[in-house]
């Protein structure tokens, strides 16, 4: 079970902040469609090279304040 789930709308704003704070990733390390949290999950662990925890925090954090630019 995966601990988030991402709508489309609040994606493509979280993939902007996500995009500013790590700006080592691509387009293609950042492809989602809704329902494939894991796999998103699996490609920031090993991209990014933290463990799930980190990853699964830095994504609720962004969700969290969606309107707001920080990470």
């Amino acid at each position: 079970m995966t601990e988030i789930t991402i709508s489309n709308q609040n994606w493509e704003k979280l993939k902007l902040k996500v995009k500013r704070k790590y700006r080592e990733l691509t387009d293609d390390d950042l492809a989602y469609s809704p329902g494939e949290e894991e796999k998103l999950i699996q490609n920031l662990m090993s991209r990014l090279r933290r463990n799930r925890e980190y990853v699964v925090f830095t994504l609720k954090k962004g969700l969290v304040n969606i309107d707001n630019n920080l990470l």
